[in-house]
């Protein structure tokens, strides 16, 4: 049974206020910097920068939090999706613990920024991280000690499987709880953080599809269909969507769509059970399951991924998946189902560059944007400001570009995703 496909952004649209109505761009209007993308990244970035006097008017081509800011899983991750070892390994420590430094303060700004302009979004502390098998298991409990050694965060411990089994209510060989991780209700965030720029003096047109940037001698023009901003910089904060705008980023960036649904509220037996401690679940699979209870008790189950067409209805894929997981809940209809596009890369790292130097871009967070995306939209407003030296950690991490050209690269990377898909059942 499904029902509730009305908005893009599923239940979370569901689950919150009206918005406001927000202006198009009309004829050409002055900016110091010109952020394009109303998602976290965005309007993390024209909030630093509204603080601090600037100038900012911030282009989002549908409404804020429409994309993925919108209708991802609402999961505060901690560190990059790359272990700490092989990153130190890769680019040598200090450059590594510095990017770690970076994914600790953005956990630290998300939940500062949700708690002074969006409380409605309810962060919520706690993430488990569930093994699939044995050797996931072993890898979880290698990383956990190794960052309490050589990092200090004693945040995360292990858990064998009846305590897991306890926790979530699912079977698995065991976890890891990290008490730095949690979640929080996306949409909200995203229009919590909106309210916070345009209080601070940021301008946000809606329906202002950024169609060009065009750099002239001593200015950028964003154009759109009905007007431009001449601005001193231009921050591109589009995500998946980044090589629109600027097709030499393309090779850099690959679109995955993911599924989430929303069930109906749980009845109190099956809410006591599942999830009691109200943390939020990520497995280890590389096509990973990963859940959370919402404010009303429902259970917010996101599974499966599609890399061509998207399906009218992903309810279905989604909810075959959550069976497998909770079989006790074949019951308990699901409600609501929707999808997003994220942009990752082939490092799984955040990408953020230069296409000139007055136009700066950060994309390709790979799932673990709800965190990371503050600390890129700090970094780029820092770096419009005059100050680099942070927003250089990040850009010096080499990007990789994925194989084949225009009409290849998108079946290579779907190929390679499935072999990961056929490999997770093992």
């Amino acid at each position: 049974m499904t029902a509730g496909f009305t908005a893009p952004q599923g239940y979370y649209a569901a689950s919150s206020e009206t918005p406001p109505q927000r202006a198009v761009l009309r004829g050409d209007i002055p900016a110091d910097i010109c952020v394009i993308g109303g998602g976290f990244t965005g309007l993390t970035a024209a909030l630093h920068l509204a603080q601090t006097g600037a100038r900012v008017v911030l282009l989002e081509a549908e409404t804020v939090g429409f994309a993925a800011s919108g209708r991802n899983g609402g999961q505060i991750h901690t560190g990059h999706r790359m272990s700490q070892p092989a990153l130190e390994d890769w680019l040598g420590p200090v450059h590594a613990h510095d990017l770690w430094d970076l994914c600790e303060e953005s956990k630290l700004l998300v939940r500062a920024q949700a708690s002074a302009l969006a409380p409605e979004a309810q962060v919520k502390d706690g993430l488990i991280i569930a093994a699939h098998n044995r050797h996931a298991f072993r890898e979880l409990a290698e990383e956990a000690e190794y960052l309490d050694k050589h990092y200090g965060y004693s945040g995360s411990r292990i858990m064998g499987a009846d305590e897991t089994r306890k926790m979530i209510g699912a079977e698995y060989i065991g976890g890891k709880l990290d008490k730095g991780g949690g979640h929080l209700h996306p949409l909200r965030y995203a229009r919590g953080l909106a309210r916070g720029a345009e209080a601070a003096g940021a301008t946000i047109f809606e329906h202002s599809r950024a169609r060009n940037i065009e750099a002239t001698e001593n200015k950028n023009i964003v154009s759109c269909e009905t007007g431009r901003v001449i601005a001193d910089f231009v921050l591109l904060a589009t995500d998946a969507f980044s090589a629109d705008l600027a097709p030499q980023l393309a090779p850099y960036i690959a679109h995955v769509e993911s599924f989430v649904s929303a069930t109906a509220p749980l009845p109190p037996e099956l809410n006591a059970r599942i999830l009691p401690t109200d943390a939020a679940v990520a497995d280890t699979r590389h096509v990973l399951d990963y859940y959370r209870k919402s404010d009303d008790g429902r259970l917010l189950f996101a599974g499966r991924e599609g890399y061509w067409n998207v399906p009218k209805d992903v309810a279905p894929i989604v909810r075959a998946r959550m069976l497998e997981v909770f079989p006790m809940l074949k019951s308990v209809p699901t409600e609501y189902a929707w999808s997003g596009t994220v942009g990752i890369t082939v490092t799984r790292l955040p990408h953020l560059g230069r296409l000139s130097p007055r136009v700066l871009f950060a994309h390709g967070y790979s799932g673990q944007g709800v965190a990371l995306t503050a600390i890129g939209g700090k970094l780029m407003a820092e770096a419009a400001l005059g100050n680099s030296e942070r927003f250089d950690v990040m850009a010096r991490v080499p990007a990789k570009k994925f194989p084949g050209g225009p009409w290849l690269r998108k079946p290579l990377v779907a190929a390679a995703l499935f072999a990961f898909k056929i490999a997770d059942a093992f």
